[in-house]
C-alpha cells in the first residue's frame, strides 16, 4: 500500500526579553529531526520576521498567510517554542490552521539559567496553551512538557503527530461503498448514515444484483489477469476453475465500482448471494482490498469500515477484521479472535490458502463457499477497535494488546488467533454494557492513543481508551 510522507508547518515562538539566539538553533534542530524521522518540512521566509520567529499580532498575521498560501501543502503545524514564546502571536497565526498542531517547547538547563541564558518554556507552556484554549484552537502535546527535537523521545512523538495528522486529514470526508443490504438476522450492524454524513462520512449504497449484473459483462483480457493476480496471492489448491473465475470477476467489479464512487473502504454483504448463486465466498477479494489498503468489512459491517480505514491511515499497514469469538479455557487475560477469513496477506507467515467454507457447505453443500483465506496470523502487538453509531454521533472504543502463539485446537475452522490484554474481562463488559457487536478493526502496533487523540479532539467523535 502507498505511504505518503507527511509535511510540517514549522512555527517558531519568541518574546523579546529572552534569548533570541536560541531560534537560530532551534530551526535548524527542528528541520533536522523532522528529516531525520522521514517527514517533510515547510517554513516561512526567515528574513520576513526578526531571527524568523512570531512574537506580535502582526508578524502572526504574516505566519497566517504563509499557511493560507501553502493550503494544501501541509499535514499539520508543530509549534515550536525555543523560549517563553508570545501566545497572543501565536494564537493570531494559527486560528485558521484548520490542522493538528503540535506544541513542542525546549528544556531549560542546569547551568544555564542565568537572565541572559534562561528559557521560561515551561511556564510559557502554560501560557500558550492556555490561550490557544480561550481561542478554540485545538493542539496536541509532546509526552515531556519540555523536549529538545533531537531527544530520542520526541522522535516518538513526531511519529504519533504524523498518524493523528494522516487520520484527521483521511477522515474529514471520506466514502464508504456498502455492497449489498444487511443481512437481515444482522440487527448487529445496523447503521446511522445521517450520523456518519454528519461527521463526513458518506455512504455509497449498490445492490447486489447490479454487481451480478456487472459480474456478467466482465472483459475476458481482465478476467485472466485477475485470475494470475489472484494465483500470487493465494494458493488455490484442486478447487474448479470456476470458483477462481468467479472471485476474480467479483474483484473486478469491486475495483471499478471503488474508482467509480471514489470510495475509501468498502464493507460487503457477504452471504448467502454469493454461496446461493455463484458458489464461492468473497473472502478472497477483500482480503486483497485491505492488503493494498483499501478497508473492506464483511458482513456489512459498515461502522467497523469506518474504524478500519482510522487505523489503516494511522499505522499506514494493512487492517483486518475479526469476531471476537471465543473465551480461551480459564484464562481470563486471553481470547481467539477469529473470522472464515478476509485476513490480508501481510498478517500471515506465509502465502495464505484458499479453503471452503463449511457452515456454507453445511448449510447449502459441497462446494458453495469456496473462496476464505487461511493461514497462521503473526503474532505481535496490535491495536484492537470498534466503532458504531447512536443517538445520532459516532461512538468507539481502542485498546493495544497483543497477539500471541497459544495453540487451540487444530480443528478450528477458518483463521483464529489467540489476543491478550491484561483487562480483557472489563473489555467484554464494556463491550456488552455499551452495545458494541462482535466485531472489531485490528492494527499492526500500538495505535489507541493516537486514534483517540485524532477523532475525539479534531473531528469530534465519541472514543475510550481501555
Amino acid at each position: 500500500m502507498e505511504k505518503n510522507k507527511v509535511t510540517f508547518a514549522l512555527f517558531f515562538g519568541n518574546r523579546g526579553f529572552f534569548p533570541g539566539e536560541v531560534i537560530a538553533k532551534a530551526r535548524e534542530e527542528m528541520q533536522k529531526a523532522v528529516t531525520q524521522n522521514g517527514f517533510d518540512y515547510i517554513c516561512m521566509d526567515e528574513s520576513l520576521t526578526r531571527y524568523g520567529a512570531v512574537e506580535t499580532r502582526q508578524e502572526g498575521k504574516l505566519y497566517a498567510k504563509f499557511l493560507e498560501e501553502n493550503r494544501g501543502k501541509f499535514d499539520g503545524v508543530i509549534l515550536c517554542m525555543p523560549n517563553f514564546s508570545d501566545e497572543n502571536g501565536a494564537a493570531e497565526a494559527l486560528k485558521n490552521a484548520n490542522v493538528p498542531i503540535l506544541v513542542q517547547a525546549y528544556p531549560d538547563e542546569i547551568g544555564k539559567m542565568d537572565f541572559a541564558q534562561r528559557r521560561d518554556t515551561v511556564c510559557g507552556k502554560f501560557a500558550m496553551c492556555h490561550v490557544l484554549r480561550q481561542c478554540k484552537i485545538k493542539f496536541t502535546l509532546t509526552k515531556k512538557m519540555a523536549v529538545s527535537p533531537l531527544d530520542e523521545s520526541f522522535s516518538e512523538d513526531l511519529k504519533n503527530f504524523a498518524a493523528i495528522c494522516r487520520v484527521v486529514k483521511g477522515m474529514k470526508k471520506f466514502s464508504i461503498g456498502a455492497l449489498g443490504a444487511r443481512t437481515t438476522a444482522f440487527k448487529t450492524v445496523r447503521t446511522d448514515e445521517v450520523a456518519l454524513e454528519n461527521n463526513g462520512v458518506t455512504v455509497e449504497t449498490i445492490d447486489l444484483s447490479y454487481i451480478f449484473d456487472l459480474m456478467g459483462k466482465v472483459d475476458e483480457k481482465e478476467l485472466a489477469a485477475k485470475m494470475e493476480y489472484y494465483k500470487n496471492v493465494a494458493s488455490f489448491g484442486n478447487y474448479p476453475e470456476e470458483k477462481l473465475i468467479n472471485i476474480s470477476k467479483l474483484g473486478i467489479v469491486v475495483d471499478k465500482l471503488i474508482e467509480e464512487y471514489s470510495l475509501n473502504a468498502v464493507a460487503v454483504r457477504c452471504w448467502d448471494e454469493f454461496v446461493t448463486q455463484y458458489h464461492i465466498a468473497p473472502c478472497l477479494v477483500l482480503s486483497d482490498l485491505n492488503e493494498r489498503g483499501i478497508p473492506a468489512a464483511c458482513e456489512l459491517d459498515i461502522n467497523n469500515a469506518v474504524m478500519m480505514y482510522a487505523l489503516c491511515l494511522a499505522s499506514q499497514e494493512p487492517v483486518m477484521l475479526l469476531d471476537v469469538n471465543n473465551n480461551y479455557g480459564d484464562c481470563p487475560t486471553k481470547n481467539i479472535m477469529f473470522h472464515c477469513s478476509a485476513i490480508p496477506s501481510s498478517f500471515f507467515d506465509d502465502k495464505p490458502s484458499i479453503s471452503e467454507h463449511l457452515m456454507f457447505k453445511k448449510s447449502y453443500g459441497e462446494g458453495t463457499g469456496v473462496g476464505i483465506v487461511n493461514g497462521k496470523v503473526k503474532t505481535g502487538k496490535v491495536t484492537v477497535a470498534s466503532t458504531k453509531t447512536e443517538d445520532g454521533a459516532i461512538w468507539g472504543f481502542t485498546t493495544d494488546g497483543k497477539l500471541t502463539d497459544d495453540k487451540f485446537d487444530k480443528e478450528f475452522f477458518g483463521a483464529g488467533v489467540v489476543f491478550e490484554n491484561k483487562n480483557l474481562e472489563e473489555i467484554f463488559r464494556y463491550m456488552c454494557e455499551n452495545g458494541y457487536k462482535h466485531h472489531v478493526a485490528i492494527a499492526k502496533g500500538e495505535w489507541s492513543a493516537c486514534i483517540k487523540e485524532a477523532l475525539v479532539k479534531y473531528l469530534g467523535y465519541n472514543i475510550d481508551v481501555l
